[in-house]
């Protein structure tokens, strides 16, 4: 049982709640019983595995958990990462906030067969809100990370206005969704390489634009819908 907080485990589980820690260990915390259940179903094998009561006194989990009290299971695990691929991908450019970045690696493990690939200044998909808005998915389906340049297949990039209908755009597979930043979008560069620049039609009398994780998750749908009618 541990019953100090300058323990090592204790310490590392500290240190990793730093991106750059994590980066430099290729590490990452799992909190709670359902994140560190969908790392072992995965496969992972657990490098700390710590139970509150069991393994470690219950306030010093809680100390060293951005959950706080109440924490029952934290795991340390490697992180793992795909290739880019599939028939149904998504890229993401300076998507920064966690909390998207999450719910985007969890809408592609549901409906793609291909990771979430990360350009340049994303959130780590591994920070602990990241890991909890993608519920596991993180661990089931690992992200990649690319250039733009480096993807294969068709590029549609998704922009606010100005693109075709979606539903109107080619779903030949395979295709890569590309997604910028909420308020900036890509870069007028990155829209200018893509081969088809796309638009999700709203109601006229709606809000201008969906949260970036929104829109990634409507034009899934709309392109693995049509991928599955063609067969």
């Amino acid at each position: 049982m541990i019953t100090s907080p300058d323990n090592p485990k204790l310490k590392l589980i500290r240190k990793l709640a730093q991106k750059k820690h994590r980066e430099r260990e290729g590490l990452c915390v799992a909190e709670g019983e359902d994140l560190v259940q969908a790392a072992l179903a995965a496969g992972l094998e657990p490098v700390v595995l710590l139970v509150a009561g069991e393994d470690v006194e219950e306030e010093l989990l809680a100390d060293v958990s951005t959950l706080g009290s109440g924490t029952r299971v934290i795991g340390v695990f490697r992180q793992a990462w795909s290739r880019p691929g599939g028939e149904l991908s998504v890229y993401l450019h300076a998507v920064r906030d966690p909390g998207n970045v999450g719910t985007i690696i969890r809408s592609a493990h549901a409906l793609a067969d291909g990771p979430v690939v990360l350009g340049p200044g994303c959130a780590d998909p591994y920070g602990p809100k990241a890991l909890r808005a993608a519920m596991g998915s993180t661990f089931a389906r690992p992200p990649a990370k690319a250039a733009f340049g480096a993807l294969a297949g068709r590029k549609v990039a998704l922009v606010a206005r100005g693109g075709t209908p979606l539903p109107e755009v080619d779903a030949e597979p395979p295709v890569v969704l590309c997604l910028g930043a909420e308020r900036e979008g890509l870069p007028a560069e990155l829209e200018a390489a893509a081969d088809a620049r796309a638009t999700i039609p709203l109601r006229a009398d709606g809000p201008d634009s969906l949260n970036v994780a929104m829109a990634a998750t409507v034009a899934l749908y709309d392109v693995a819908t049509r991928m599955a009618a063609h067969g």
